[in-house]
């Protein structure tokens, strides 16, 4: 039995920071105590003078205090050692937990928000309706099928009937363009008809023959460890020159104004160089080529697909499955206050439901931002702050009918299958992301709006599909975080009654009248700027990618054959967005931390 007089001896010895000790110890004994003895772990159990001693001669670099705690309302026992700590339980590390049980290793996820999902979640938004919402996250296109694949997902992804609908108003007139999935004879028409000519046609081709010479190399190479460069160059062979010169080498700018000269077309194809993201078609950052490139290339296509059941089926399989291992524990509402790093293992301190807890994994794999990971263990962090700012706004709404539009080739359940682009004119948005930039909210807003129930309703009750309602998700851009910091609630609303004027524009009657009210009589439309983000789900002032997009390629030699999620610590992996590849619902990060982790262990087992 350890005396209270050696526990009183650690509290005072100990900095209050780097202790954990369970006071009072009520339902809880002591477990173990490890301590590096000049780079051996040593279970010292009783062996209370060895430890006085080890901690009056400064020789301990690393110590973790455990109890074992009884947590009847979570469902089982928390234990005091896990091969792998996951922190984290969006679904980047839900993926990774399932490739390293399934691969028969212990692991624990810990998710300091109440659910599991992180920003793949889907929930009952609205008070008394029956409406399963995708909250943040809502299409797919860079989830790859081997990770489905490998982990026996049962995942279902539809395509969309509609790509686009593209209108606008300019000198008074009203012009719009209908991009529907797989009818290039009704495209091409559509082209015509809007611009009199073919020109903007073939060059709309031309740009997606490029991406997908691009996509054909760089989409494979995503889940295998990262090439260099030069080796990705080569890979794209002469035939693919141009395209990697375009895309990678210079501002996208120079090949969408080569190609394409109707300031529409330009417009709906650079949104996605600026999805998240504050950038210009210019930018010599070269920010809005890497946006543009992890939008364009998933599956080697770069179709968005609709997961049916919403974002949330994907949270509900990956934890299907990690469970079905019976070696994953889950604790949600878990706050890790600490990461202790060792040579041979970590120590994740805890808090849920206002107790401290600790345990020991021999790797602990990060499911969220660089910034959080340097709380974490206490490692220096200055970040540029381009790096981290986000400049996404999220609108969520319930509406009872669809409204009718102002179009002539198409009706509201074509238009809203696909991606609606509101204000998003080429030289239009270059003005609202200067307009932001110097700290105002822009005069037009551009934004995308897509109708989830259209391509799958099950996320609607029976009564609700009956009734003939439908959800509408709008993405806003040019929206950073600096813009909302000092008076968030205010500037949110005005920012969402920009954006109903900005649709109705375009529809024959207001958008109002159409949505529907939950039970409080309150209109069901839910708006989110970068600061609620931060707030709600813990992005880096609301950066959707946790940080700045990185290629997915490296410079040096040296960095060739990294997974993407290595840190300064060995044993301690980024496993989330912040990791090289990162970014978007892909699960990329979480199956490469994975795969690294496997390395990781088989060189500690020989």
């Amino acid at each position: 039995m350890i005396s209270a007089g050696f526990l009183q001896m650690i509290r005072d010895r100990i900095p209050e920071s780097q202790a954990v000790i369970n006071a009072p110890l009520r339902k809880a004994f002591m477990l173990v105590l490890f301590i590096d003895f000049d780079g051996s772990m040593a279970d010292i159990g009783s062996r209370e003078s060895s430890f006085h001693s080890t901690l009056l001669s400064g020789k301990m670099s690393l110590y973790c205090l455990h109890t074992a705690v009884t947590e009847q309302e979570k469902g089982f026992m928390i234990k005091t050692k896990y091969d792998i700590a996951v922190l984290g339980g969006g679904h980047n590390g839900l993926v990774a937990a399932c490739y390293l049980a399934l691969a028969g290793k212990s692991v624990l996820v810990l998710e300091r928000n109440a659910a599991m999902g992180g920003a793949t979640q889907s929930r009952q938004v609205f008070d008394g309706v029956d409406a399963k919402i995708s909250v943040y996250s809502y299409l797919m296109s860079l989830f790859p099928r081997k990770i489905i694949s490998d982990l026996h997902l049962d995942l279902s992804l539809r395509s969309r009937q509609t790509a686009s609908w593209t209108p606008s108003i300019q000198d008074g007139k009203f012009r719009e363009l209908l991009i529907l999935n797989d009818d290039p004879i009704g495209n091409r028409r559509a082209f015509l008809e809007l611009t009199g000519n073919q020109n903007d046609y073939r060059g709309y081709l031309k740009l997606q023959e490029m991406q997908q010479q691009l996509a054909s190399v760089a989409w494979p190479g995503l889940t295998e460890p990262l090439v260099t460069r030069k080796e990705m160059q080569e890979q794209m062979g002469k035939d693919g020159t141009r395209a990697w010169e375009a895309l990678i080498e210079e501002p996208l700018g120079n090949v969408l104004e080569s190609l394409i000269s109707d300031d529409l077309i330009r417009g709906l194809v650079f949104t996605d160089g600026r999805i998240g993201v504050s950038t210009y078609p210019h930018d010599p950052s070269l920010l809005q080529n890497r946006s543009f490139l992890y939008h364009v290339i998933g599956q080697g296509t770069g179709e968005w697909q609709v997961p049916v059941g919403g974002m949330g089926a994907l949270v509900n399989e990956l934890i299907r499955v990690a469970k079905s291992t019976g070696r994953v524990d889950f604790l949600t509402q878990a706050e890790v206050v600490r990461l202790g790093v060792g040579r041979t293992q970590c120590c994740v301190e805890f808090e849920m439901d206002g107790k401290p807890h600790a345990i020991d994994a021999l790797i602990a794999l990060c499911n969220a931002s660089a910034q959080e990971l340097a709380r974490m263990t206490g490692d220096p962090w200055q970040p540029e702050e381009s790096d981290i700012e986000g400049a996404a706004f999220k609108m969520n709404m319930l509406l009872e009918r669809l409204p009718k539009l102002r179009s002539n080739c198409c009706e509201a359940s074509e238009a809203f299958a696909g991606t609606v682009h509101i204000d998003e004119g080429y030289e239009g948005m270059l003005a609202s992301y200067h307009e932001s930039q110097s700290g105002k909210i822009p005069t037009k807003l551009p934004g995308e709006i897509y109708c989830h129930t259209l391509t799958d309703n099950s996320i609607l009750s029976e009564d609700l599909n009956r009734r003939g309602f439908h959800t509408l998700t709008l993405f806003g851009l040019d929206l950073p975080y600096r813009l909302f910091e000092n008076d968030n609630e205010r500037l949110r609303n005005e920012v969402v009654e920009k954006y109903l004027m900005g649709i109705n524009q375009y529809l024959e009657e207001p958008i109002e009248k159409c949505l529907a009210r939950d039970v409080n009589g309150i209109p069901c439309i839910e708006a989110m700027s970068a600061v609620d983000l931060e707030n709600k789900i813990h992005l880096p002032k609301g950066n959707i990618f946790h940080g700045g997009l990185t290629w997915p390629f490296v410079e040096t030699r040296d960095e060739a054959g990294l997974w993407g999620g290595e840190t300064n610590h060995p044993n301690v992996l980024l496993c989330g967005s912040a990791a090289r590849r990162g970014g978007a619902v892909s699960g990329i990060p979480g199956h490469n931390a994975a795969m690294k982790a496997m390395e990781l262990l088989q060189i500690q087992t020989v």
